[in-house]
């Protein structure tokens, strides 16, 4: 179940960064990635929920013990997804704006040449 949340989200945040490299902005790119790569998120997700139906289902003799554990990996599959395609697009852009904001905050802070700080090798020699 982690593995499978895990992949799912670095599918959607993989396309994502994919897409901003030809020059869209945070929010087109994770609604591109949200729309691309629903259609194999959703599709991993199937396989997984009737894989485990038969367990969940207790089709055979003795299920019964693992009918709670298919049912809750069923649940888990379903609820992770649907947070995976929500939360991740929302951590991502967070993320972003507190990427640039620091970029912003530190680049003004950070002297240089230009704002009238030395650099050690450009500092004259003492002499004697």
């Amino acid at each position: 179940l982690m593995g499978l949340v895990t992949k799912n989200a670095i599918l959607l945040v993989d396309y994502a960064n994919h897409v901003r490299k030809t020059g869209m902005n945070v929010a087109e790119s994770l609604l591109q990635a949200g729309l691309v790569r629903m259609r194999p998120i959703m599709m991993t997700t199937a396989a997984m929920i009737f894989g485990m139906l038969p367990m969940a289902l207790a089709l055979d003799e003795g299920g019964e013990i693992q009918a709670p554990m298919g049912r809750a990996i069923i649940g888990g599959v379903i609820t992770s997804t649907l947070l995976t395609l929500i939360v991740v697009p929302v951590l991502y852009s967070y993320v972003e704006q507190l990427s640039a904001w620091a970029k912003r905050r530190f680049a003004a802070e950070a002297p240089g040449p230009a704002a009238g700080g030395a650099m050690p090798e450009q500092m004259p020699a003492a002499k004697e």
